[in-house]
């Protein structure tokens, strides 16, 4: 079976790459820059390029619900990831093609439907994506993560499949820390976040009495990894060893830095909270303010009502409101657990249930049964 992978949601599509047949033949499209106008090479492109797998770039404009000063723009670049997209098609010539959500998938679903290639995708959000309530219409199967999804998709195509977590190791916790101490965990996405760098920035030395601090910053055009090195350079030695500082931490690691941290400060992005969830790892959420149909704030609000989070707002946050409720929430930590019952609101069996999709679609375009 060949397969054409769409980025967007990389945490599940990973998933689903580790739990498809080795004798599958890949081809992921994705982005290879974080961000437009940005030199740094994506953490997707990396990640792909180590396990091996094809890696095919295409440029696309965001289909945006409001006009904005980007609109045009993007209007203009969407044709050009139609005419990548239909060559990349015509010259790989998959089976299905699967998508993972985001404005990337679009352009490709496009053309895998005008050359009769089969079509799957899976909603990771509580709700539904712009870009995949477009392509449901014309998919052949849709998996969805959560039931509240159902109502946005036509219901004869639509499996309740569960996210994808990926295989991750708890075995090569790689980083030297205070052992006395507790661990922060601060990310803001493979991307990571200036606004959390910043605020993280302006308590670090405080935070650092009392707690050791794994950051990934990410490593976009603002530089926030270079000056928080300097700065991180510039420390009393008895706490500098204390704040483990990186431009990206790799997948193969994110399992062992949830296992053994305390705390995690991160946006709250739908596969943040289910790795959240899977860990049973408390976390002090910074929703992404405009994250489409605030979809970050609902996800975030979803895991404070499981009693796992506490959410604070972007625009009512800085250092020392941060810093106070770190400060707060680790001093009661086991209140924010989740029992074993509620626990099983993920399916772990998530990806083996996508990909299960993915050759039902692949036999019945064959005309052969399962």
């Amino acid at each position: 079976m060949k397969l054409v992978i769409i980025g967007g949601h990389l945490s599940p599509a990973l998933a689903v790459i580790e739990s498809l047949s080795k004798d599958t033949e890949i081809l992921f499209v994705g982005r290879k820059r974080s961000f437009e106008g940005d030199r740094a090479v994506s953490l997707e492109y990396k990640t792909i390029n180590s396990l091996g797998i094809q890696f095919e770039d295409i440029v696309s404009g965001r289909l945006q619900r409001k006009f904005t000063r980007h609109t045009i723009t993007s209007l203009l670049k969407f044709p050009v990831g139609i005419i990548q997209s239909f060559f990349i098609l015509l010259k790989f010539k998959p089976d299905v093609i699967v998508g993972f959500g985001g404005y990337l998938s679009l352009p490709v679903a496009i053309c895998a439907f005008l050359l009769r290639i089969s079509i799957v995708i899976h909603e990771q959000t509580l709700e539904a994506g712009f870009a995949n309530k477009i392509i449901g219409v014309f998919a052949e199967k849709i998996c969805i993560s959560w039931d509240s999804s159902k109502a946005f998709f036509p219901k004869e195509k639509v499996v309740l499949t569960g996210n994808p977590i990926r295989k991750f190791s708890i075995f090569n916790f790689q980083f030297s820390i205070d052992k006395k101490l507790p661990i922060i965990y601060v990310t803001g996405g493979s991307s990571g976040s200036h606004f959390i760098n910043v605020l993280i920035e302006g308590c670090i030395e405080n935070l650092l009495k009392k707690f050791n601090v794994i950051h990934q910053t990410g490593d976009a055009k603002s530089n926030d990894y270079d000056r928080l090195k300097n700065l991180r350079d510039n420390l009393p030695s008895d706490i500098r060893k204390r704040y483990i500082l990186e431009k990206f931490i790799d997948p193969s690691h994110i399992g062992s830095v949830l296992k053994n941290c305390d705390l995690v400060i991160c946006r709250s992005g739908m596969n943040t909270v289910s790795e959240l969830i899977y860990f049973n790892k408390p976390g002090i959420l910074i929703p992404l303010p405009f994250s489409q149909g605030g979809e970050q704030l609902k996800n975030a609000k979803f895991l404070e009502n499981l009693g796992l989070s506490r959410v604070i707002v972007q625009k009512e946050t800085d250092s020392k409101k941060l810093y106070e409720n770190i400060v707060s929430m680790s001093g009661n930590i086991i209140k924010y657990k989740l029992k074993k019952l509620e626990l099983g609101i993920m399916q772990n069996e998530a990806a083996k249930n996508i990909v299960r999709i993915i050759e039902y679609v692949y036999r019945e375009k064959k005309g052969t049964q399962i």
